[in-house]
């Protein structure tokens, strides 16, 4: 398998650009581990600024926050934020001519790093900016496309065009469907039933909280958590796959245990979360242990965790965060529906842009 990011510091001449500016965070590696910028600066592209998303260029800000703009020590070159900037502004004060985006996604509709493309495409285009997407493989695979579609009304900064919660794409492909100008520099050698663990890549914690593989595996379930107040494990050391509550009791692992979900188990745990919901207090819950993960369905899982919350818990279990929070993760107001369960089917991925079609489902 070979990268984009790798394909163009072999060959960059298939970029053009006489100032160019990298979208990239601790993700944009070689499979070397060379940090992307590093590379390219080395095959002779004229980087001039470098961009970081949400959680900041070198990661280490927690999920609402970026770090602020500085000097990259290593490159020597501007660090210029994106996150809750307004892009024209951020890309008339580089004066850039191309941009390159070079971030690994979790393949997950709310996170934002797609949304960053997505909002840097628009700006690109308006300022007559090239723009060019090193692809990457999608950890959670191309093969299966789950849970309902964004509904435009409930657009935010967790989700801004109408895809799946589990869209099934890599970048570039997301950028194809974005805008069919975009340049991409494919993939070799990916196949679409590949999850992480078939890729041969390292895995690079593309944010705080989600340290490894079986964390973005079951993130697209579990994350809908955020917006409730049951704790999707953030502050412990195993965000996502830890969730509980000071509420819960010896009725839960039980009720899930009955559901046979696909392709996952439930151990009971006791957890105190160090920051975030429930700060110092004990919490009893499960951790999700995924057995099969072509056959595991997260968002399916998801959604059965929270009605099982909410039929055990009604008194306990209320909305968390921002005014309508949960909603705009799940991309309508249906998210505790009676018929939920059924808006978690697999939609059909695009048939449009899709760059890798191999053992497509």
């Amino acid at each position: 398998m070979r990268i984009g990011a790798e394909r163009l510091a072999a060959n960059p001449a298939l970029v053009k650009g006489e100032r160019i500016g990298l979208i990239t965070n601790p993700t944009g590696v070689l499979p070397d581990l060379t940090p992307t910028p590093q590379a390219l600066l080395h095959a002779g592209l004229p980087v001039v600024a470098l961009l970081g998303p949400e959680h900041g260029l070198r990661g280490t800000a927690q999920a609402g926050f970026t770090e602020q703009d500085a000097r990259d020590a290593r490159t020597g070159l501007p660090i210029l934020e994106t996150y809750q900037a307004d892009p024209r502004e951020v890309l008339e004060r580089a004066g850039l001519d191309t941009l390159v985006f070079d971030i690994a996604d979790i393949g997950t509709r709310f996170y934002t790093f797609i949304w960053t493309m997505y909002d840097y495409i628009q700006a690109a285009r308006e300022l007559g900016i090239g723009f060019v997407v090193l692809d990457r493989p999608n950890p959670l695979g191309g093969d299966t496309a789950e849970g309902p579609l964004l509904d435009p009304a409930f657009a935010s900064a967790v989700g801004k065009a109408p895809i799946p919660i589990r869209h099934g794409l890599t970048a570039g492909e997301l950028a194809l469907r974005f805008d069919p100008g975009v340049q991409v520099i494919e993939l070799e050698g990916w196949n679409r039933r590949m999850r992480h663990a078939d890729t041969g890549l390292p895995w690079i914690m593309p944010s705080v909280n989600m340290p490894t593989p079986d964390t973005a595996l079951v993130y697209p379930g579990t994350g809908l958590l955020e917006g409730t107040t049951f704790s999707e494990g953030r502050g412990t050391t195993r965000p996502f796959e830890l969730i509980g509550a000071p509420y819960v009791d010896d009725r839960f692992l039980p009720a899930l245990q009955a559901l046979r979900l696909p392709g996952v188990l439930f151990r009971e745990v006791w957890f105190t979360p160090t920051f975030h919901k429930h700060e110092g207090r004990t919490c009893q819950g499960v951790q999700l242990h995924v057995t099969d993960a072509l056959a595991f369905r997260p968002v399916l899982t998801g959604v059965s965790i929270l009605r099982t919350v909410r039929d055990l818990y009604p008194r306990d279990l209320d909305w968390w965060g921002p005014d309508r929070f949960a909603q705009h993760l799940w991309g309508s107001d249906t998210l505790l529906d009676d018929d939920a369960r059924e808006r978690c089917g697999e939609p059909r991925l695009p048939d449009g842009h899709l760059l890798y079609p191999s053992s497509r489902r």
